[in-house]
């Protein structure tokens, strides 16, 4: 990493103080690491705001690779605070260019009355989110038999896009932590009607690899599962995209999984839904304190949310809430679950009714309330405010970074994701 020079020296390396020579020898290379650690616990957006007003030299080290790494080791390992976890989201029935942003803490944070404020950016055409890993989310548009590329909403850049050859059936954005490199997987549908099974490693001479065909239908004993959702689940340190399979006939749940470090599939044994539950009502995959959890409806009175605390071992599935049903929540039109999305300290989970009202449930005790989101500026005029309902928004979770396209030999920009002005 380059290092900064340090104003703070005189050119013989000598001073005198109370009569006395002092020599600082090395004092430059130990104000450089200070500043650097002192930079280290600076949050990722106030440094983006930095960068453009400090000198030459901590210009250079916000910038670098190296030190978005670091940052972004440090603020998941030890300090999660200086991430600032934000929910993106886009609408999947209107073709809106927009993409909108809050703030995931400010959710559990403000008081009832002040609202958390939706921020929007727009891009060129209307992109859907394959999924999110360290401050990028992995946008894809349709144009032209599909395109995907990277955007650092806290940065602003962008990576050039990909051409995808056809459209995804299955895919997923994730971290190969072993090689250190991003890979976008996909099924993909050609123009034949063939389907192809695809790994794209994001870099300057990278392209799509064709691998072995996702088994959609793995280890069921008549064959009769399949994979609910389209999009995979990214385990982070796990190198792994997730899926859950599940049976209509019977009480059969795995999680299906890509190992994007070794390009094969595994599957392990997800909780077993009750002999009494409603078969239509398949449950749903998500990321919570950075392990994967599984939300069943039970019994038709409420939902039974676990989370798997060892990756890969399906002893360490543990109950972690019992969500109650109220009419509120239900959609009688819809079979549904809860749909988690972000848990504060163990307590209080942010999540997606089936009815589509988002709420924020203290799983000790069991209460829910609607928190106050201000969605009136994201563009999407034919959705109901925030506040009042989702409508057919879908949501991402991501960590802001520092980590920039630029920094694994991608060609970036700045301009294909504007902040939206509303017309008014």
């Amino acid at each position: 990493m380059e290092r900064m020079n340090s104003p703070l020296h005189d050119d013989d390396n000598d001073y005198e103080r109370k009569g006395e020579v002092v020599t600082t020898t090395g004092m430059p290379a130990l104000m450089d690491e200070l500043i650097e650690e002192i930079l280290l616990r600076i949050p990722a957006s106030s440094l983006v705001r930095l960068r453009n007003s400090v000198c030459g030299s901590w210009r250079t080290l916000i910038s670098s690779s190296q030190f978005a790494k670091d940052h972004l080791r440090r603020s998941m390992a030890v300090d999660s605070a200086l991430t600032h976890p934000r929910i993106a989201y886009y609408s999947s029935s209107d073709s809106y260019p927009t993409i909108g942003i809050f703030s995931a803490r400010s959710v559990f944070e403000n008081p009832p009355r002040e609202p958390t404020k939706v921020v929007a950016y727009e891009g060129r055409r209307c992109r859907s989110i394959i999924g999110s890993c360290n401050g990028f989310l992995c946008l894809h548009d349709d144009v032209l038999e599909g395109r995907a590329m990277l955007w650092n909403p806290c940065t602003g850049f962008t990576s050039q896009p990909l051409k995808i050859g056809g459209h995804f059936h299955y895919c997923g954005f994730g971290y190969d932590h072993v090689n250190d490199k991003y890979k976008l997987f996909g099924t993909v549908i050609k123009k034949s009607g063939e389907f192809v099974t695809r790994i794209f490693t994001f870099g300057p001479k990278s392209k799509w690899r064709t691998i072995q065909d996702f088994p959609n239908r793995l280890h069921h004993p008549d064959n009769k599962a399949f994979v609910v959702g389209w999009t995979g689940r990214f385990v982070s340190g796990t190198g792994t995209l997730n899926w859950l399979l599940c049976s209509g006939l019977d009480s059969f749940v795995a999680v299906l999984s890509v190992d994007l470090v070794k390009e094969t599939y595994s599957q392990f044994s997800a909780p077993s839904r009750d002999s009494d539950d409603d078969r239509s009502v398949f449950p749903h995959l998500s990321i919570l304190e950075g392990c994967l959890a599984v939300c069943y409806e039970t019994e038709k009175t409420h939902w039974t949310l676990w989370l798997l605390k060892d990756y890969g071992v399906p002893q360490s599935w543990t109950k972690l809430a019992i969500i109650r049903k109220h009419p509120p929540l239900i959609n009688y039109c819809l079979n549904d679950v809860v749909r988690p999305m972000y848990m504060l300290k163990s307590d209080v989970l942010l999540a997606k009714s089936p009815s589509g009202i988002l709420i924020l449930c203290n799983v000790k005790d069991g209460t829910t309330y609607v928190p106050n989101i201000d969605s009136s500026n994201d563009g999407m005029t034919k959705h109901p405010p925030l506040y009042r309902g989702s409508g057919s928004r879908i949501f991402h979770v991501y960590h802001e970074s520092l980590v920039s396209p630029s920094h694994f030999g991608l060609p970036s920009c700045s301009s294909e994701m504007r902040l939206f002005k509303p017309s008014l």
